[in-house]
């Protein structure tokens, strides 16, 4: 018999790293896929050039993951894509804006493609039965494989021998004994695996989504409230800097680091935009149409960011360049426009 071939989903974390692990102990070939989504705040605190606790910088999951098991990996960029699934879930929202049901249908369609053009057999994930009370249910997991195209073919090693044999199983692929029986929230069996294994881990209970991130659901479902729908620019900017939203209805996305300064900075030749005239200090994007007494207030969040002390800020609002001395604006008027609301003086 050939050796079964399996493509896996493996997102960086402790599951879909053991299921991977499972699967080699049994022989077969596996290639791992990393959907890249724009979404993983790991790769996004990578990409700002932020650092660890410890110092260290910060490294994809997904590749650290494929390195320490061996096996080739392929990451696959579904952002322009994936954006429609955000936006217009067929099957809705979690508890904030994350359309589980939906990203894990689409993922699956984008593995089968995948499986079926390089001659794989199977797909593989990570996934635990009960884990994930959206996406994870019984029925939800048949209902994804229906909605992907992969009925019988996704293999999920953690909790295979709690749910029906798969095809692998039955056609001798894998050894159904040799597979695990996991189920509900609780990492215990994964991290004593884990150490079993030797495998090092982002965090045992995942986590990296931005949109399961309540102060990430805040922005987009106040920007929905008041502007009546979202970009895709929207969907990025949510991720990074302080958002204020002044009274006129005018929004303040504000850089907290020189990583988050760089990044907006991508985007100052289609947005309105603030900075100190002298370079020290943060910079601010500005959506909406700005009066007179907006630019002074900006100007004076700018002055409250940039090092809380009197200073120039220049506005740039495309068409035209404000400059105005500013005092910086003092916390209690400030809390009034945070959207994400923060202790005060933070």
């Amino acid at each position: 018999m050939k050796r079964p071939r399996a493509v896996a989903l493996l997102s960086g974390g402790l599951d879909s790293s053991l299921a991977v692990r499972l699967l080699l102990d049994q022989g077969v070939e596996v290639k791992a896929l990393h959907f890249y989504t724009g979404f993983c705040i790991t790769e996004h605190k990578r990409r700002l050039g932020l650092r660890r606790e410890d110092g260290q910088p910060y490294m994809n999951p997904a590749l650290k993951a494929a390195a320490q098991l061996g096996v080739p990996i392929e990451i696959v960029d579904i952002s322009e894509e994936y954006f429609n699934i955000v936006l217009n879930p067929k099957y809705g929202y979690g508890k904030n804006v994350n359309p589980c049901v939906d990203c894990r249908a689409f993922m699956l369609k984008k593995a089968k493609e995948i499986m079926e053009k390089e001659g794989y057999d199977f797909v593989v994930t990570g996934e635990v039965l009960g884990q994930r009370p959206m996406s994870q249910t019984l029925p939800r997991l048949k209902l994804i494989e229906k909605e992907a195209g992969l009925e019988g073919l996704v293999l999920r090693p953690l909790s295979a021998k709690c749910l029906p044999p798969t095809i692998p199983e039955k056609m001798g692929w894998v050894d159904r004994s040799k597979l695990l029986c996991i189920k509900g929230r609780s990492r215990k069996v994964q991290i004593a695996l884990a150490q079993k294994y030797g495998l090092d881990y982002e965090q045992p209970a995942g986590g990296c989504c931005y949109l399961t991130d309540e102060n990430y659901a805040i922005k987009f479902k106040e920007a929905l409230q008041v502007e009546g729908f979202i970009t895709r620019d929207d969907l990025i900017l949510f991720s990074v800097g302080r958002h204020l939203r002044l009274p006129s209805g005018v929004k303040l996305i504000v850089a907290r680091n020189e990583g988050e300064v760089r990044f907006l900075k991508g985007f100052t030749n289609r947005y309105a935009h603030a900075y100190r005239e002298d370079g020290k200090g943060t910079l601010s994007l500005i959506k909406g149409n700005l009066s007179e007494e907006d630019a002074k207030k900006v100007a004076a969040i700018v002055a409250r960011y940039s090092k809380r002390e009197p200073c120039r800020v220049v506005i740039n609002t495309l068409d035209k360049t404000i400059v105005l001395d500013a005092e910086p604006m003092s916390d209690q008027e400030l809390e009034n426009y945070k959207i994400v609301r923060e202790v005060v003086g933070t």
